[in-house]
C-alpha cells in the first residue's frame, strides 16, 4: 500500500508527468501574480486606500530620483578628480 503523500508523486502513466510538470511550472507564476494583484487591490480599494504619497509608486519614484542624484554626484566627483589629475 502506497502512503497517501507519496501517491501524489508516484506516477504510473505518462500523461500525469506532463500535468505534474505543468503544475510545478505554473504554480510560482500564479503565486507571484496573485501577490501583485492582492497588493494592487490593497492600494486601490477605497476603504483601505493609502494616501497618494504613501503608495508604492511614490516610494519607487523617490528612490529612483535619489539614486539618480547620488549617481550624478558620484560621476561629477570622478570627473573633477580626473580633470584635476591630468
Amino acid at each position: 500500500m502506497t502512503p497517501v503523500l507519496l501517491s501524489r508523486y508516484v506516477l504510473t502513466s505518462v500523461p500525469y508527468v506532463c500535468v505534474l510538470t505543468l503544475n510545478n511550472g505554473l504554480d510560482p507564476v500564479l503565486g507571484i501574480f496573485t501577490g501583485f494583484f492582492a497588493y494592487y487591490l490593497y492600494e486601490t480599494n477605497p476603504r483601505t486606500a493609502r494616501a497618494p504619497d504613501e503608495r508604492l509608486t511614490a516610494l519607487l519614484q523617490w528612490k529612483w530620483t535619489k539614486w539618480k542624484r547620488d549617481r550624478e554626484a558620484k560621476l561629477s566627483a570622478l570627473e573633477r578628480e580626473a580633470e584635476a589629475s591630468s
